[in-house]
C-alpha cells in the first residue's frame, strides 16, 4: 500500500493556510508550534515536494501548495460527510449543522429555524454563523460551513439549492410624507436622491433593485447604510423612502416608528428565500426534510397580490 499522507498533517497544512501564521494556526489545531512545523514538513517529505518557502522571518505557500491545500479541504469535508453519514444513518435529523445566513434574513428568521428544530428534530444541533453571501459561499466550498440560508438568485455554481419560500418587498416611508405622494407612484417623480438602500455587498440591495425595476440611479442616495435597522432610522428621520423585506415588517422593526409599508409599483416584488448545500455532501436527506419544515411552517405564504 501506498504511504499515504495523513489526514492530521492535511489539517495542519490546512489552518496554516487559513491563518497565515504558524503559531495561531499551531493554537487552532490544539498542538504545538513545532507539532505543527514537523507535521507539515513530513507531508512534505511524503508528497516529495515542497509546499511552502520558508526564511526566518516569514514564508509562503508555492503554486503546488496552493493546489494541494484546495485538495486536502475538499478531503477533510469529505471525510467529515463520511463520519456524518455513518453516525447518523438511519436517523437523518441527528447531528450537528454548521448553517450561516445573510445580515438581511438572520434576524428575522434563524431564531425561528432554531425553535422549529428544537420542537421537530431535538436531535439536531444548529451552530449558526452571521455573514455576507460572499463569504458564506466561499466558507460553504472550504468545508466550513455545511448549510446555508441566502437570498436567491445568486451564483450557486458547484452548489445544490432548495427555494423554501418568498420574501415580498414593501415600500416604507413616513407617514406624513406619503401623504404627498401621487399614487400610483412613479419611480421618476421622486426626489433625487431620495431612496435608501444599503451596501452595495448586502444582497437585498441588488435584489431590491431588480424586483423593483429600480433603474434611474439619480433617485438613489449615495448614503448606503449597513443594516436594515439603519434604513428605518433614516427613513423615520423623513429624509426619503427605502424597500424592506416582509419578513423584517412581520418580526416588527417597524415598531416605534412613524413609517408606514405599501406594495412599490409595478409586479409584486420579492426575493426567494432558499438552502444552498454542497453537490458532494450525504446530508442531503437531512437538508431537504429541514428545508421543507421551513417551507411548510415558517415561509408558507402566496406571492402577493396587487390590489
Amino acid at each position: 500500500m501506498k504511504n499515504l499522507p495523513s489526514l492530521k498533517n492535511l489539517y495542519y497544512l490546512v489552518h496554516l493556510h487559513q491563518e497565515q501564521n504558524f503559531n495561531r494556526a499551531a493554537k487552532m489545531c490544539f498542538v504545538s508550534q513545532s507539532t505543527l512545523s514537523s507535521g507539515i514538513q513530513n507531508l512534505e517529505e511524503q508528497l516529495g515536494y515542497q509546499l511552502i518557502e520558508r526564511d526566518h522571518k516569514s514564508f509562503m505557500f508555492t503554486a503546488i501548495g496552493e493546489e494541494v491545500v484546495e485538495r486536502a479541504r475538499n478531503i477533510l469535508t469529505n471525510v467529515d460527510d463520511l463520519v456524518e453519514l455513518v453516525k447518523n444513518q438511519g436517523e437523518p435529523m441527528t447531528g450537528e449543522i454548521r448553517l450561516g445566513c445573510i445580515p438581511t434574513i438572520a434576524p428575522f428568521l434563524l431564531s425561528r429555524v432554531v425553535k422549529l428544530c428544537q420542537q421537530d428534530y431535538p436531535k439536531l444541533s444548529l451552530l449558526l454563523k452571521e455573514d455576507t453571501t460572499e463569504r458564506l459561499l466561499d466558507a460553504l466550498a472550504k468545508g466550513e460551513l455545511d448549510l446555508l440560508i441566502l437570498a436567491l438568485p445568486v451564483d450557486t455554481n458547484g452548489f445544490h439549492s432548495m427555494k423554501v419560500g418568498i420574501d415580498p418587498f414593501k415600500m416604507v416611508m413616513h407617514k406624513e410624507l406619503s401623504q404627498d405622494v401621487i399614487q400610483p407612484i412613479d419611480y421618476q417623480k421622486m426626489p433625487d436622491e431620495s431612496i435608501f438602500l444599503l451596501q452595495a455587498e448586502h444582497c437585498i440591495t441588488g435584489h431590491a433593485i431588480t424586483a423593483c425595476q429600480l433603474g434611474d440611479s439619480t433617485k438613489v442616495n449615495p448614503f448606503a447604510a449597513t443594516s436594515l435597522h439603519t434604513l428605518v432610522q433614516m427613513v423615520n428621520s423623513k429624509l426619503g423612502t427605502t424597500f424592506l423585506p416582509q419578513m423584517a415588517i412581520d418580526t416588527g422593526i417597524l415598531n416605534d416608528t412613524d413609517l408606514i409599508a405599501m406594495d412599490p409599483p409595478g409586479e409584486a416584488p420579492y426575493r426567494d428565500i432558499g438552502l444552498v448545500w454542497r453537490q458532494t455532501t450525504s446530508r442531503i436527506s437531512t437538508f431537504r426534510t429541514l428545508g421543507l419544515a421551513i417551507q411548510k411552517k415558517l415561509l408558507a405564504q402566496e406571492l402577493p397580490n396587487k390590489n
